[in-house]
């Protein structure tokens, strides 16, 4: 990924949240590696929130990394930190709490994920206040959230997957998290096409590697300008993708109603 010129997962998440709370501090754990531990002299229920990232993992996978993943989100709800997360962490949460994960029968979804639309209990959900009912969001996925655990609410879902974000009470813990990615920008989403355009070219994405990287490099053009209408029309990209306000209002709102709340309790 790095050499695609993506940034890492835990490194999107900390430039996302050091935006909103520019003063927070972030350690980030990779919970798959055999030796990981929380960093030194650090419990989890020191922290004031947890975070999970994007995963190229399959949850219902029955290996080291994956149970390692498991059992530490099932921490996470024992010692009531709130946590949050993309894609991968709608997963995990879903699979510790009791739910099951499978593979979409629709295949990929890739890129852009289309007219996701908010439930009744979405609606009235406090991590989705400011957002509108129909949205479109950055998306790379392949497995889906097929069974909710007991205590989970499905919040959004649109034609191509189900649920599209979860709020999950398990142990006391509590879960915010969306099967799509605000952290991504455009140039975020090119890198990561670049670096898996074989493989979207295989799933018949893109015809030909020159039309693959026509693409990439049209949301790299869109990015450095924004005010570009012609390529917004050729994509279909809006505010929904364009506007960091609009994208990450899910991240905001878990970090005004859950996070720092928390915080304030301990003081």
């Amino acid at each position: 990924m790095v050499d695609g010129g993506a940034t890492t997962a835990g490194h999107l998440y900390v430039k996302m949240l050091k935006k909103i709370v520019p003063s927070s501090m972030c350690a980030i754990l990779y919970p798959s590696d055999p030796d990981a531990v929380i960093p030194p002299g650090n419990s989890l229920g020191e922290f004031d929130g947890v975070a999970w990232t994007g995963c190229s993992l399959t949850v219902y996978d029955d290996s080291p990394e994956v149970r390692n993943q498991i059992s530490l989100c099932r921490s996470v709800f024992d010692a009531k930190v709130p946590s949050f997360g993309s894609c991968w962490a709608a997963q995990i949460a879903a699979v510790a709490a009791g739910g099951i994960c499978g593979a979409n029968p629709n295949g990929r979804e890739m890129g852009i994920a289309r007219k996701i639309e908010l439930t009744p209990e979405g609606r009235a959900h406090p991590m989705y206040e400011g957002k509108s009912k129909v949205f479109d969001a950055f998306i790379s996925h392949v497995d889906e959230i097929t069974h909710l655990p007991p205590g989970a609410v499905n919040l959004a879902g649109n034609s191509f997957t189900k649920i599209q974000a979860i709020s999950v009470v398990y142990n006391g813990g509590v879960f915010w998290g969306l099967q799509y990615h605000p952290e991504y920008d455009l140039h975020e989403m090119a890198r990561l096409t670049w670096c898996r355009l074989e493989k979207l070219i295989e799933l018949k994405f893109f015809e030909t590697r020159r039309a693959g990287e026509r693409y990439v490099e049209y949301l790299e053009a869109l990015n450095a300008d924004p005010s570009r209408f012609d390529l917004s029309w050729l994509l279909g990209i809006d505010s929904d993708i364009t506007s960091e306000d609009v994208r990450q209002i899910e991240v905001r709102n878990w970090v005004h109603r859950l996070v720092l709340p928390m915080m304030q309790l301990r003081r």
